[in-house]
């Protein structure tokens, strides 16, 4: 099963990219929502999280706390490395479990960050980038979060994307209609690149 990476920065699209895919018939894996699953779903990665971290990341209810666990990763690199040394082995499990059961052309795994992370290298056939002039992108965090043009800029200098592992860029600056259109144009046309890289 051929897996195409699709990934791009805050605000640039992703998201409205895949949902097209989908509509095409095509699986997709959000690596985020996928995460947040599977603290629910596995019950002992929280409390294994805790003790790695040394800090209580669960609220009253037992559930994750999220706010607190986001604030800790942003603000401490130690710790970030200590969370993904833990999850994303469980993540990349869950994906290769998922695409086994999968029947298509391709699959899609959607993500802002695995390209800057070793352990899913050699993971994807393709990968494309959604990109958008950074001046929109800005525009729409701000009018989907109701944040300050400022939180958007240290979201944005946060991320980092290997662009040297990209074969593709699709454009997401336009209408609706014209994004429809590329991704036509971009997965499903014969004469594409990465049509004819997933063929061979």
């Amino acid at each position: 099963m051929r897996t195409v990476i699709v990934t791009g920065g805050i605000g640039s699209g992703k998201s409205a990219v895949c949902a097209l895919l989908r509509k095409r018939g095509i699986p997709v894996y959000d690596s985020d929502s996928r995460v947040k699953e599977l603290y629910k779903s596995r019950r002992n990665l929280v409390p294994r999280l805790e003790k790695a971290l040394g800090c209580p990341l669960r609220q009253a209810d037992g559930t994750l706390d999220k706010a607190r666990l986001s604030a800790l990763i942003f603000s401490d690199e130690a710790a970030r490395e200590t969370l993904e040394s833990i999850v994303y082995p469980i993540l990349l499990k869950d994906f290769q479990l998922w695409r086994g059961r999968q029947e298509a052309p391709f699959v899609v795994l959607e993500s802002a960050i695995i390209l800057s992370k070793p352990i899913f290298d050699g993971l994807a056939d393709a990968v494309v980038l959604v990109d958008a002039p950074r001046e929109l992108r800005i525009r729409r965090v701000m009018e989907r979060d109701g944040v300050s043009p400022q939180q958007v800029q240290q979201r944005l200098e946060a991320q980092d994307l290997p662009l040297e592992k990209v074969n593709v860029t699709l454009s997401n600056s336009g209408s609706e209609e014209e994004l429809s259109q590329a991704v036509d144009r971009v997965f499903f046309d014969k004469n594409s690149y990465l049509y004819k890289l997933l063929e061979d």
